[in-house]
């Protein structure tokens, strides 16, 4: 992993590692509340290839190239896993069929313009990119330089990008990302609990009284109290 690989890793992570080692609850998971009609097995569907064959709302290349995008926003690396591993594909895909449907065709234009911006730079789809120049695409998206946009804007559809890899890291896994709790295990986030005592409100460490859990395994559990 190039130091610029980590640097990117490392913003993701810290945007949302301040409210899991204060225990509080990951703010992205309400942004999905009323995606509970298309919700998947804990942890998403079995790989990103199924994902892209059985789309919600993408079509292969489109998944192509939100996978990929999604990966460099944030990179795996042995033993530190990434967008994909997190079935970050998933999550926007399934939130695009549900409760992000407004969104669909500012997907759907954005999409299109970053086609013709990587065609007109590079000859290629931006997920048949070198991670270069995946990187510098990205980037230009960022600072607003490509001109292939108009709506959506370049650096809002960079800013919506990055908004939802977040949401599909580090939301709860009933909404079909952050598979295995990848994203909660990087910052140390417990999960659905009960309650939290005054103590674990209070203490920047990592929670570890009860085990790694989901909206999901939180329900199985009530439902076989009742």
């Amino acid at each position: 992993m190039t130091k610029h690989d980590e640097n990117r890793r490392a913003f993701l992570v810290g945007a949302v590692a301040g409210a899991a080692a204060g225990a509080g609850a990951v703010a992205t998971a309400a942004l999905v509340s009323n995606s509970e009609a298309r919700t998947q097995p804990e942890g998403g569907v079995d790989s990103l290839s199924n994902a892209a064959r059985q789309g919600a709302f993408f079509n292969a290349a489109d998944a192509a190239t939100v996978a990929a995008f999604a990966e460099r926003l944030m990179p795996g690396a042995p033993g530190k896993p990434g967008a994909t591993n997190a079935n970050v594909l998933n999550y926007i895909d399934l939130a695009l069929a549900g409760a992000y449907t407004d969104q669909q065709d500012f997907y759907r234009h954005g999409l299109a313009a970053l086609e013709a911006h990587c065609r007109k730079a590079y000859g290629e789809s931006f997920a048949k990119l070198t991670e270069a120049q995946q990187d510098e695409t990205i980037h230009a998206l960022e600072e607003g330089k490509a001109q292939s946009f108009t709506w959506p804007q370049a650096r809002a559809f960079f800013e919506t990008l990055r908004t939802h890899t977040m949401e599909g890291l580090f939301a709860d896994p009933v909404y079909g990302g952050n598979k295995d709790f990848a994203g909660w295990r990087l910052v140390g986030f417990p999960g659905a609990q009960h309650s939290f005592s005054p103590e674990d409100l209070k203490s920047r460490d990592s929670f570890t009284r009860a085990p790694m859990q989901g909206l999901q395994s939180r329900a199985k559990t009530n439902m076989r109290r009742g």
